[in-house]
């Protein structure tokens, strides 16, 4: 039998494809129990459709600032992702600056390649649809792969479900490992689609 982590008990969702998001939150909560934190629009088409949300800036005590550039890169939300569970030291900054675990990371990117394929894209516009947030958050998962599962393709999510039933509400390392590569060439894929848009760009 694999070892275990403890089930899952707190959930950041934050998406730019929502397919499929309200029904995987909607079973979270209501079959395991799951508390659900979001951003933004994410959060607001998830409590639309009847979820109980805790939005990441009431959370954090922090608003999102600088016109949603800033929303997720926060002490409390990295500390909860990226914390060893069971070191004393991790355990005493979480208590210290009120650190709750995340244990499940559902997130997608800024649609960067989609964006600057349109025409007539200027710089500034493919700039501001690189993703910051999004992919600091799957990085931060991926490095706490023995304790965080992290999602990034909603064609997971019925097989996400499927795995903490058949687990009492936990996910398997080899789960967790899938996942993360996963995760792993979805970034590596989208700084690729970054660098081949800027290689002989000019900004003035």
């Amino acid at each position: 039998m694999p070892i275990l982590s403890s089930p899952i008990k707190r959930a950041l969702i934050s998406l730019t494809d929502k397919t499929g998001a309200a029904d995987l939150a909607l079973a979270l909560q209501n079959e395991f129990g799951v508390e659900i934190l979001s951003t933004g629009g994410t959060s607001k088409a998830l409590r639309e459709a009847g979820v109980s949300v805790l939005d990441v800036s009431n959370y954090t005590g922090s608003p999102e600032i600088l016109g949603g550039r800033v929303k997720t890169l926060h002490p409390k939300i990295a500390g909860g992702i990226l914390n060893i569970r069971g070191n004393e030291a991790h355990e005493a900054d979480k208590k210290k600056h009120g650190i709750n675990n995340i244990d499940l990371v559902v997130c997608n990117l800024y649609e960067f390649e989609k964006t600057v394929a349109q025409p007539r894209i200027s710089v500034d516009e493919a700039i501001e649809s690189i993703d910051i947030g999004g992919v600091t958050l799957i990085r931060a998962a991926y490095k706490s792969v023995k304790d965080v599962t992290i999602i990034v393709d909603p064609a997971d999510y019925p097989a996400l479900l499927a795995e903490m039933k058949n687990h009492d509400g936990a996910t398997t390392p080899e789960f967790k490992v899938r996942m993360a590569t996963k995760a792993v060439e979805l970034t590596a894929k989208y700084e690729i689609a970054i660098s081949n848009y800027f290689q002989g760009k000019l900004y003035n």
